[in-house]
């Protein structure tokens, strides 16, 4: 890809004018710039098509040269990005696994002096010129292996920052931290060795403890979600730490941040009781926790039963999650599903129930969406019932 070629007028033209197109219906299209493959050019446009909110700040930026689609999918959102940037601030901080330096414009907010790694030198030469668009001048772009580098340099950062790949070389998914890339277990003493922080990515679908069973010297576990979505688990180890680790689930939303902490350690007791007056659902970050019990605890509310992870009281209470006043709560039997469910139109969850979601809207003829929510879920006698409610 030639960066300065894509770069002329007529051709980001070109680009920008097409921007709303059908990338297959453009590749039977005649290039009208010989001296660029086509290929090249779908590659802006269907790029800049998925970073249009995910990355809102690139995309409405002029002369800004976008890398595959696979780069912008496994990239961080802004959102994600700036949360991440909150948990560190200082002098210094180096980016082991830049990509396409989402993470290392927002760290560069907090830190004086941000350095971009990225093995592939094309990656790193569009992250250059970006930041140079985007006016951040405090980011230096290293092309090469950062982990070479990084035994070559002298240097003590503040941070480490690296969010290792999940695949193998066959193109694989690896579902442990010493099959990823770069392999975190096996170079955690070399990141120490310039660093007292170490601050790591990993995918939603990595088990905590299996993470923990590998690692050491982890004092924070962030779970993040985005609109009630999972996205990234992130690991801060700090150099010889042995204390209490503990969990952060945070919810990020378009108006606000729902952020809960429990010690990786609480092994509380929960409450139980049949559905009360409000009924709690948790967000997927605080269930990614896995420590359902806690939550009762935490914000003193009963739990329907051991394995429906919903919550109820009789007074309201500020929750991480949904909240709902529970409007009738009936048994699932067919004389009140066909009073109560036929032909309505809601909102369905299940929750330690048999039966799946589609089966439900199948079987009663419910309707997607509206203000209505059901939830069909087991309570503490192990009685099958729905609760209908509305938000609060």
């Amino acid at each position: 890809m030639d960066i300065q070629l894509l770069l002329q007028p007529e051709v980001q033209a070109y680009i920008k004018a097409h921007g709303q197109d059908n990338i297959a219906d453009l590749a039977f299209k005649k290039n009208p710039f010989p001296a660029i493959p086509l290929a090249d050019i779908l590659t802006q446009i269907e790029s800049k098509q998925k970073s249009k909110h995910k990355l809102s700040k690139w995309y409405n930026t002029d002369a800004i040269v976008f890398p595959s689609k696979l780069s912008i999918e496994q990239t961080s959102s802004e959102e994600c990005a700036a949360y991440k940037a909150s948990l560190v601030e200082g002098d210094t901080l180096i980016d082991l696994t830049g990509g396409f330096g989402i993470d290392c414009y927002y760290f560069a907010q907090r830190i004086k002096a941000v350095t971009h790694c990225e093995i592939q030198p094309e990656l790193s030469a569009i992250v250059q010129h970006n930041n140079r668009q985007l006016q951040q001048d405090n980011v230096t772009c290293i092309a090469g292996d950062s982990l070479v580098y990084l035994a070559n340099s002298k240097q003590q950062f503040d941070y480490i920052y690296l969010d290792p790949a999940r695949r193998n070389q066959q193109k694989e998914k690896v579902f442990f931290l010493s099959d990823c890339t770069p392999n975190i277990v096996e170079h955690l003493d070399l990141l120490l060795a310039h660093t007292s922080t170490v601050l790591m990515k990993t995918s939603p679908l990595l088990d905590l403890q299996a993470g923990l069973s590998e690692l050491k010297f982890v004092r924070e576990i962030h779970i993040v979600a985005l609109q009630n979505e999972v996205k990234e688990l992130l690991w801060v180890i700090d150099k010889d730490y042995v204390g209490s680790i503990q969990l952060i689930a945070v919810n990020l939303t378009k108006t606000q941040q729902q952020l809960t902490s429990i010690p990786w350690s609480d092994e509380s007791e929960a409450t139980f009781s049949e559905p009360q007056t409000y009924l709690y659902e948790p967000h997927s970050a605080l269930l990614k926790t896995g420590k359902f019990n806690a939550i009762s605890a935490y914000f003193k509310v009963n739990k329907l039963h051991q394995h429906s992870q919903l919550y109820t009281s009789e007074e309201l209470v500020d929750f991480s999650g949904r909240r709902f006043k529970i409007k009738h709560h009936l048994p699932y039997n067919k004389a009140t599903a066909k009073e109560y469910l036929q032909q309505q139109k809601a909102n369905v969850t299940v929750r330690n129930f048999p039966i799946k979601v589609d089966e439900l809207r199948k079987k009663w003829k419910i309707k997607d969406g509206g203000d209505v929510y059901i939830f069909f879920t087991t309570t503490l006698s192990n009685q099958k019932v729905f609760l209908i409610a509305e938000p609060v």
